[in-house]
C-alpha cells in the first residue's frame, strides 16, 4: 500500500510537444526570476552570513566544503 511519502512530489508529463516544453522552462525560469527578486533582501543576508562564516579562520568548523 502507499503512504504519502512513497509519491513523487512532482509528476511530469512523459510526452510533451516540444513547444509545450520550451514554454514550461520559459514560464519556470521567469517564476525563478520574479522570486529572486522578491526574496532578494534574504537572499544577499543569508549569503553574507554564509560567506562571512567560511571566511572567519575561527569558525573552522566540520562542515565539508560542499
Amino acid at each position: 500500500m502507499l503512504r504519502p511519502n512513497d509519491l513523487p512530489l512532482i509528476c511530469l508529463p512523459t510526452a510533451l510537444p516540444d513547444e509545450a516544453a520550451v514554454e514550461l522552462l520559459e514560464f519556470l525560469h521567469e517564476l525563478i526570476e520574479a522570486l529572486e527578486r522578491h526574496y532578494a533582501a534574504q537572499l544577499r543576508r543569508h549569503y553574507q552570513r554564509s560567506r562571512y562564516r567560511h571566511d572567519d579562520p575561527d569558525c573552522a568548523g566540520d562542515d565539508p566544503p560542499f
